[in-house]
């Protein structure tokens, strides 16, 4: 396997292009990525018997068309956009000034403006407007598939609008189960989107690990990343994950002005949102020098690479969550306090399905299903006592193949924190 040339500011993503319209220039078919994807959500509305979904989450909109249109703004504002489809239809109700966002894409049948049903738009009138558009909405549905009572996946709707729904005859179910089981099985095109944000992701990560120096602040070293990540037409950081010294136990802390010091430890989780609208997930801990580390240091790093590198060893295609929950690493008591939340979890256009638990909270968080070809997932690791002064944080992503797994985060681990 060629090295990376963490240094280059494109690397193998030369001529990325300008939006999601230009296969060519990258070797990827986007619209048999756009095509496979839609079908996979008509399969499992088949399966899970639903008629209809209404998906307001910009990035299942994503998912299953291809289009965007101000992601984090949509998320907040739902429904300011939002996708009707069904069997034989795809309609997309764009936001205000928007429409033209939506055409040309073989997976949109019709563009129509959207209705916004939130507070913010409709002030006290906000029960008027939401039983018209689900007044609209119930109509549309009649017309496209000739029920009355038609069953229609909802996810993420104010609840005014899902009681609309109800009263209009229809039938309301969560759409989550259809849409998240379809996303978790990627195509060998999608792949190739994946691969696409994780190279452009190691190229930022890259560049923060060489701006590491004692005096920064951690938001002025995280903005190495973020401005990596942008300039490759990457979309967002979906978390504040970089932390150093103190700051790094427990985890889960937001990024912030705290200066980094001396030979302190410092923890990054990507969690990019890159090229394509895909999930770079990885993490990894750094060292700010100018000294070794300490053994204390080493050790918790030797300890959550154990853990990572164990649990990759396990996975293969066919084993059940509950498998993997009996057979994955046991956490030492010590650390289980402070341990991360999941040992690991699927990975596409954000965190997905499935959620693998460590076996000690398997009995009370975990189901079961099974680990199959085409997941991609990633595999976590957080080590630091309780009430000690520092972890650290690793984690890998895999693709799980008809034999084993393939890794996919390619950025090296700190060889002088192993040694």
């Amino acid at each position: 396997m060629a090295e990376l040339d963490w240094h280059a500011e494109r690397s193998d993503l030369q001529g990325l292009a300008q939006l999601d319209r230009a296969p060519e220039v990258e070797g990827i078919d986007l619209v048999a990525v756009r095509t496979y994807r839609q079908q996979r959500v008509r399969q499992k509305m088949t399966e899970y018997d639903v008629d209809a979904v209404i998906l307001s989450d910009p990035v299942n909109i994503r998912y299953a068309t291809g289009t965007r249109n101000m992601q984090v703004f949509s998320m907040r504002n739902a429904p300011s956009r939002y996708l009707l489809l069904t069997q034989n239809r795809s309609i997309l109700f764009e936001f205000t000034g928007c429409l033209h966002l939506g055409e040309g894409y073989e997976t949109v049948d019709e563009v129509r403006p959207s209705k916004t049903a939130s507070f913010v738009a409709a002030g006290p009138h906000i029960a008027e407007r939401e039983r018209a558009w689900a007044a609209e909405m119930a109509d549309t549905l009649h017309e496209l598939t000739g029920l009355k009572d038609a069953t229609v996946g909802l996810e993420r709707l104010n609840a005014g609008t899902a009681i609309a729904l109800k009263e209009a005859g229809l039938n309301v179910v969560d759409a989550q189960q259809p849409v998240e089981m379809a996303r978790a099985i990627k195509s060998p095109e999608e792949m190739k989107c994946v691969i696409a944000s994780l190279r452009a992701t190691e190229i930022g990560v890259g560049k923060l690990r060489e701006a590491i120096r004692p005096g920064l602040t951690e938001a002025e070293l995280w903005s190495v990343l973020h401005k990596s990540i942008i300039a490759q037409n990457g979309d967002y950081v979906e978390t504040r994950l970089l932390n150093a010294g103190a700051r790094t136990n427990p985890w889960f802390q937001e990024t912030s002005d705290n200066v980094i010091g001396a030979n302190e430890l410092i923890a990054l989780d990507t969690d990019v949102v890159g090229c394509h609208g895909y999930y770079a997930d990885f993490s990894r801990t750094f060292h700010s020098g100018p000294d070794r580390p300490t053994d204390t240091q080493r050790e918790l790093y030797k300890v959550a690479y154990e853990q990572v590198h164990y649990n990759l060893g396990i996975l293969k295609p066919g084993m059940s969550f509950r498998e993997y929950a009996d057979r994955a690493w046991n956490i030492p008591e010590r650390y289980f306090a402070n341990r991360y939340y999941l040992s690991a979890h699927g990975c596409g256009m954000t965190g997905e399905y499935p959620y693998l638990y460590h076996h000690g909270d398997f009995p009370d968080a975990g189901y079961d299903g099974a680990v199959e070809p085409g997941m991609t997932l990633c595999v976590e690791s957080y080590i630091g006592e309780d009430g000690a002064k520092e972890g650290v944080k690793l984690e890998q992503q895999v693709l799980i193949t008809e034999t084993g797994i393939e890794t996919l985060s390619r950025f090296p681990f700190e060889a002088h924190l192993l040694t």
